[in-house]
């Protein structure tokens, strides 16, 4: 009977049908043949649930077993069929009771059996919410309603190629993180119960071996090994770094490698972030620099309750990140980078570009949609390679080029604003909703000219890509035509001084006393007018570019921070991760945006 079979007196009750697989999994109800004394009858019951549970929970083996549950539902029924083992041996001792010993009761087997019986019923009570969390038995009205509003899940089947079929979507299987979330859940539950504690334990400790296999392949080789989709990172395969030779965005950086949600152990859950980073540096450096980095571990923990499970995802996190910062600082020169960004996009060093302005002027003074953009890349490369200039010793020139935007910089900033200022959960956006604006013409608009369409474009390599990304290259060419608009317009207050000097109208006195006051009158406006041009040119590039880039290079180089230093490949570098120096790099093209005064909606009205 402890082996769910009948008996002569005991049977399988009527409704329960062995060949259905829903009847197995909850396991078989019994009847007992009347005339039984209450009392033992009383005992049987109690014992005979015990048998419902071996049942199941073979069955539940059997059925959890399968390949498409994933590894760590396998080493969970690995431990629980360890555990029924030791039940049969259990009824094996309880019959050689039976047969040699006289005063072995139905009490005696009782009381042997308690322990067990609660052990088996613990189990029984995991596997059912497993089995309802994998749609093989029957949820409870709300889950199933809940599964319908499961739309990532439903994408997730229809882009594997499933059917949405009638019962499909509701179709969903609790596997990799899901299971050991499962168990740590009801571990805190029964954190009052001992020997509950114990055998989940147990559990918990078995079934996360396979899932800490994956993880730290995952931190220390950059590999997924997840062939039933159970690990809490997933890679999208079709994005690779081929496409980014031509646009570099950060599709591969934010999307190649995510985060299941719904996969994320309890354990891993303040860590997730380090765990996805980890592994993501580690692919990045091998892609870039052609050579593999993973750190050698032979002594990795293993489960989740080995006492050195954080230590060792902070120490392979650190060391990928060490890694990709030495990649990107010391082989693609990222600071090399930052300064050329700052010698084409802040003018810094500018000769070249008005040497530029001053050879493309008849070509800028047309109509945007009519200017010659392949001209105007000729005349620039001519500049670039000018002996003696600035630009002739930089070795990126050559990524640097010319378009033409059809939106004036002030439509477009207004534009930017008032869509921030709507989106408060996210002021990034706006900004980059306007990358690539689309020309928009009016009866009332008139076309903008060549200088005011002019700007600055800049292609950068992967790795670099990372930080220097299109939202940042975008924030620098708003920057530059604030400055260029300013070059311009000071270089027409000049010219119109020249041209006033020569003509002779301008030159000599006038015998009119009214003429010769109002020509008193626009000199002095034009001179006022040069010298507000020329200290707010001065203002935006000394007081607020200049500053806000030594920030930005301390940052990068470590000077002046708390930050400590890691040796990769026998250099000192400081310790800080990819991710703060991408955002100190958008911050502080943001702050050189807000302190030149291009997103205050107030401020671009008067302009």
């Amino acid at each position: 009977m402890f082996m769910g079979y009948e008996g002569q007196y005991i049977h399988y009750a009527n409704a329960y049908n062995p060949s259905v697989e829903t009847d197995r999994l909850v396991g078989p109800s019994f009847q007992i043949t009347p005339g039984l004394d209450p009392s033992l009858r009383d005992l049987t019951i109690a014992m005979l649930k015990m048998a419902t549970h071996y049942s199941a929970m073979e069955a539940f083996v059997e059925v959890q077993s399968r390949s498409e549950f994933g590894a760590v539902n396998h080493a969970l029924c690995a431990a629980i069929r360890q555990l029924l083992k030791d039940y049969l041996i259990m009824v094996a001792q309880l019959e050689t009771q039976y047969i040699n010993n006289p005063n072995f009761t139905l009490h005696v087997m009782h009381l042997h059996t308690m322990p067990t019986s609660q052990t088996l019923a613990q189990l029984y009570s995991l596997g059912q919410e497993l089995l309802k969390k994998n749609s093989l038995l029957a949820q409870d009205p709300d889950e199933s309603i809940d599964d319908f509003d499961d739309v990532d899940n439903i994408l997730e089947q229809l882009r594997e190629g499933g059917e949405l079929a009638p019962g499909s979507m509701s179709k969903k299987l609790c596997k990799g993180g899901n299971v050991l979330g499962l168990i740590s859940q009801r571990l805190a539950t029964f954190s009052g119960d001992p020997a509950t504690g114990v055998l989940l334990q147990t559990l918990l400790r078995e079934a996360s071996r396979p899932y800490m296999a994956m993880l730290n392949e995952w931190l220390h080789h950059g590999g997924i090994r997840d062939p039933h989709a159970e690990f809490l990172v997933k890679e999208q395969k079709g994005i690779k770094r081929d496409k980014l030779e031509e646009d570099y965005t950060d599709e591969y950086w934010e999307k190649r490698y995510t985060i299941r949600d719904h996969e994320v152990p309890p354990q891993l859950d303040a860590v997730r972030d380090k765990v996805l980073l980890a592994g993501k540096y580690l692919n990045v450096v091998r892609e870039c620099g052609g050579v593999d980095i993973s750190k050698e571990v032979k002594d990795v923990p293993k489960t989740f309750d080995d006492p050195r499970f954080l230590d060792n995802i902070n120490g392979a996190y650190a060391h990928a990140n060490a890694s990709l910062l030495h990649l990107l600082l010391t082989k693609n020169s990222l600071t090399t980078r930052f300064r050329s960004l700052k010698h084409y996009f802040f003018l810094d060093r500018s000769d070249f570009f008005s040497y530029f302005l001053e050879l493309g002027a008849s070509e800028l003074r047309k109509p945007a949609k009519h200017v010659n953009e392949g001209k105007l890349q000729s005349l620039l490369d001519i500049v670039l390679r000018q002996p003696g200039s600035i630009a002739a010793q930089d070795p990126f020139k050559e990524d640097v080029k010319v378009r033409m935007n059809q939106m004036g910089l002030t439509k477009w900033l207004m534009r930017v604003v008032s869509v921030s200022g709507i989106d408060q959960d996210n002021p990034d956006g706006g900004i980059e909703k306007y990358q690539t604006p689309a020309p928009q013409s009016s009866e009332n608009e008139k076309d903008i000219i060549g200088f005011d369409a002019l700007e600055l474009d800049y292609l950068v390599p992967f790795p670099l890509s990372l930080v220097i990304s299109r939202k940042t290259v975008l924030r620098y060419q708003l920057v530059f035509r604030h400055l260029l608009s300013l070059r311009h317009l000071e270089t027409l207050l000049v010219n119109s001084w020249q041209e006033h000097s020569k003509s002779t109208s301008w030159k000599h006195k006038s015998s009119d006393r009214k003429v010769e006051l109002w020509k008193r009158r626009a000199w002095t406006l034009r001179a006022k007018m040069l010298v507000f041009v020329q200290q707010l040119l001065y203002f935006c590039t000394v007081e607020v570019m200049e500053p806000n880039w030594q920030i930005l290079m301390n940052r990068v180089n470590g000077d002046g921070t708390e930050a400590t230093e890691v040796t990769v490949n026998g250099t000192k570098q400081v310790n800080r991760t990819v991710d703060e120096l991408m955002q100190d790099h958008v911050d502080f093209l943001d702050t050189c945006l807000k302190e030149c005064m291009l997103t205050q909606g107030k401020l671009l009205k008067v302009k």
